[in-house]
Formats: C-alpha cells, sequence, structure tokens
C-alpha cells in the first residue's frame, strides 16, 4: 500500500517539475524570460530574441508533465472508486 502511495506521490513530483520547466523553457524560448546560463559546457550564450526550439521543447515538456499528472491522479480516482 505505502510503495503504491510513494510511486503516485514521486511519478506526480516528477510531473509537476517536467511541466515547470516547460512553463520555463516556453517562455524563454518567446523571448519572455532571460535566464542567464547556469552550467555550461561548450558554447555558453544565453538566448537572444526568440528560439523555436525552446519553445517547441517547453511546449512538448509542458503537454509531457501535465499528462503524467493526469494519469497518476485519474489512476489514483479510479483505485478509489472500486
Amino acid at each position: 500500500m505505502w510503495r503504491l502511495i510513494r510511486r503516485r506521490f514521486v511519478l506526480t513530483l516528477v510531473g509537476l517539475v517536467v511541466a515547470s520547466l516547460g512553463v520555463l523553457w516556453s517562455l524563454q524560448g518567446a523571448g519572455a524570460v532571460h535566464v542567464r546560463p547556469i552550467l555550461c559546457f561548450a558554447n555558453c550564450k544565453p538566448i537572444a530574441g526568440t528560439s523555436g526550439g525552446w519553445l517547441f521543447g517547453g511546449v512538448v515538456a509542458l503537454l509531457a508533465g501535465l499528462g503524467l499528472v493526469w494519469v497518476e491522479l485519474r489512476h489514483s480516482n479510479h483505485r478509489r472508486t472500486k
């Protein structure tokens, strides 16, 4: 029982983190938010203006995170009704 609750909690938390990163990346790709690079391994340049790659990646991450949260919550509610 506790394993199941912990699994649901962790997957919901992961979904929320991925969705939050998706929002940040989307805003960064749209040029609404400017974040300096934190960890750089190669070419460390901040994104200037808009970036379609960051915008697209952010939307995909947002949808994936929200989808994970939705599936976990729906699965949780489905188990309670049985």
